[in-house]
């Protein structure tokens, strides 16, 4: 019997129900719909805007490259960023075609990457707002520019397209970013010794690396990642000089260092602080290096800010920022549901971390993380027609606060058609599509199979893994591991936190005692055939939060497998905030397959106070008022604001 040393994963296919039907609906309808957005074809609303912005006309960000290739006259408008727009849909694209091949897509997708060939310089530069109105301030204000963020994009995309296709030339346009990065960058004489406001550029090299091999790239990662904060000063510098009130994105300049992640090196940052979605691609692109590299001191901060945010600064469904100013964290446990912001790209940024931790280290915790993102936080972003989005996902709603109250016009109780800083469709979307890319880490000898999404995984020597399943909705877990020439490996399976005490599990039908390591079991592979059924604990499950999270205290959320649920006005009469659930409350759990696309429905047995008159006194005697008894529905919070507008909230009064 052979031991295999390195199981190598070679394509997984995704046969869950629930998640193929959200990858044809990128297919059929998001990725067209956002095509017509971004070629200024779609009829779209985008005033309605979190942001506030401006920006609110139409994308154009096809017509920027457009121009600056040399095939269209005009200026450039949006935000410096705007080509990301275009990148993270190329990218969603190429990885569709592993599932859905589809020869009209692809010809749209061949003509853009000729597109941005030609748009991109022959040094390998490309950044079209620059190329088109400033070329004389490239590189020369990196705290708000962008370039380097907006270039990671394009490797990214560009990697995942050669990899789709075999597209040479998107790879080549990738290498040449880089190339021209790398010339312009670094701490030798006549080099920037920076980096971008918005990390992305690491990750993205690192990825570069992984395909082609070149160390400079992920030499170049690991540079962005150890020169941060080295100088604190350094984009202030740059700002005097470039002159001072040339903002590229007003109010940028007033942020504090931390919000850039650029206050103190890395190594020395105790904290998740800043902007949101910077933080976790920062985390990703250390866990990348660290992982690629073996430096320690990146691997640390991973942990640090991974323990800060998961421990102190998330939302029970994931989401993460807790303030509209700078879309950033604030300070440990500071986590309010109606003034919240939970930006959809920061959702979808966290599980690229998990992802990128749990190819590092077997814990169960990070898959459990992913799951929360993937069932929930992130996937709150996008309505169920794949045509309307939420750029902040809040835990608590009301459209006569959104309307009311300028500290919650952020907070929009229905998806909007489009956005004027619009990365979190496209970047939704992209995770859709590679989702089967998140389902299996392989270590040593060892396959890890961290996520309940039904698939059909093919390794090396024609092992194959085939899972079976009806999650989120049922926990009954069916593998049937295939291995023919009777290879010697582990199978590790994820015990999920929420039902770490109480599951079962089954041999080839045989009742097994298993002990759990770091939220998994190991199985010892060495048979042609093998089956293991895993039965997951499906209970509907009361949550509450540390009582350090001041806006939880007393109050109850309720969970059913990995998906948090939240009442809905259009369920349950208004105002929501008046009803109060027993913790040992009963409960009722049944599926409808006719509302929003199939979901299970929770009923739980609440009280409601009777809602005093509009004309009572604005202040009374706090006499208990007698309570109804009743029941409150929930649905699960990735499918609220798909019917009627009206209030939401996941966090209920507990009594």
């Amino acid at each position: 019997m052979q031991v295999m040393t390195q199981p190598q994963l070679k394509k997984v296919e995704i046969t869950s129900a629930f998640w193929k039907r959200y990858r044809e609906l990128v297919v059929k309808e998001v990725l067209p719909y956002q095509w017509d957005v971004m070629n200024d074809q779609a009829d779209i609303k985008i005033a309605e805007d979190p942001q506030n912005n401006g920006q609110d006309k139409n994308s154009h960000a096809v017509a920027n490259l457009k121009i600056a290739a040399g095939e269209m006259k005009g200026h450039h408008y949006g935000f410096p960023f705007q080509d990301t727009d275009v990148y993270k849909w190329l990218e969603a694209a190429a990885y569709s075609f592993s599932y859905h091949p589809n020869p009209d897509l692809k010809k749209i997708t061949d003509n853009l990457v000729d597109l941005i060939a030609k748009a991109q310089e022959p040094d390998g530069y490309l950044s079209t707002f620059f190329q088109i109105d400033a070329p004389e301030r490239k590189f020369k204000r990196l705290q708000q520019s962008h370039e380097l963020y907006t270039m990671g994009h394009y490797i990214e995309a560009g990697v995942a397209y050669y990899q789709a296709t075999g597209s040479e030339k998107a790879l080549t346009i990738a290498k040449k970013m880089a190339d021209c990065i790398d010339a312009h960058f670094g701490l030798s004489e006549g080099k920037i010794p920076g980096y971008d406001g918005h990390p992305e550029i690491e990750l993205a090299l690192s990825r570069l690396y992984e395909v082609t091999h070149e160390q400079k790239y992920l030499d170049l990662a690991h540079y962005f990642l150890n020169q941060r904060g080295q100088n604190p000063d350094f984009f202030e510098k740059q700002n005097e000089a470039d002159g001072i009130d040339r903002d590229l994105i007003p109010g940028m300049r007033d942020f504090p260092r931390n919000y850039y992640q650029a206050a103190e090196p890395i190594k020395d940052q105790q904290t998740a602080d800043g902007h949101a979605v910077r933080v976790v691609y920062l985390c990703t692109g250390m866990a990348y290096v660290a992982r690629l590299t073996g430096d320690q001191d990146l691997l640390a901060a991973c942990h640090r800010f991974w323990n800060d945010i998961v421990k102190r600064r998330m939302y029970i469904t994931g989401n993460i920022g807790s303030t509209t100013t700078g879309e950033a964290f604030t300070y440990d446990y500071d986590l309010p549901n109606d003034t919240m912001y939970g930006e959809t790209c920061a959702s979808v940024g966290m599980s690229f971390f998990a992802r990128q931790m749990l190819n590092i280290e077997a814990k169960g915790e990070y898959g459990d993380i992913l799951e929360k993102e993937l069932f929930n936080g992130a996937l709150s972003g996008m309505s169920l027609d794949g045509k309307h989005f939420f750029y902040v996902n809040p835990l608590e709603a009301d459209p006569a606060a959104t309307k009311g109250n300028p500290g919650k016009s952020h907070v929009l109780t229905h998806r909007a058609d489009w956005f004027g800083c619009a990365c979190c469709p496209a970047n939704l979307a992209r995770l859709i599509t590679s989702v089967d890319h998140y389902l299996y880490s392989v270590h040593d000898d060892t396959i890890l199979s961290h996520q309940f999404i039904a698939n059909e995984a093919s390794f090396a020597d024609d092992v194959t893994i085939t899972q079976e399943n009806n999650f989120p909705w049922a926990g009954d877990i069916h593998y049937t591991i295939a291995n023919p020439h009777t290879r010697s490996f582990k199978l590790g399976l994820r015990i999920p936190g929420w039902s770490a005490g109480n599951f079962a599990v089954q041999v080839n039908g045989q009742a097994e005692d298993v002990a759990v390591t770091d939220g998994f079991v190991y199985f010892a592979i060495d048979a042609a055939a093998t089956t293991i059924d895993l039965k997951l604990d499906m209970s509907v499950q009361f949550m509450r939060s540390n009582n350090r999270v001041r806006a939880d205290v007393g109050q109850v959320a309720i969970q059913r497998g990995p998906l948090v649920y939240a009442a809905e006005q259009a369920d349950n009469e208004a105002p929501l905030w008046l009803y109060r659930i027993d913790r040992n409350a009963k409960t009722e759990s049944h599926y409808e397959a006719d509302l929003l696309k199939g979901v299970t429905v929770v009923e739980a047995a609440a009280h409601r106070e009777p809602e005093d008159p509009a004309d009572a006194d604005l202040y009374t005697s706090a006499a208990e008022k007698p309570a109804q008894d009743t029941q409150l529905t929930l649905i699960p919070y990735y499918a609220w604001a798909n019917r009627e507008d009206g209030q939401m909230q996941v966090w209920c009064r507990r009594g």
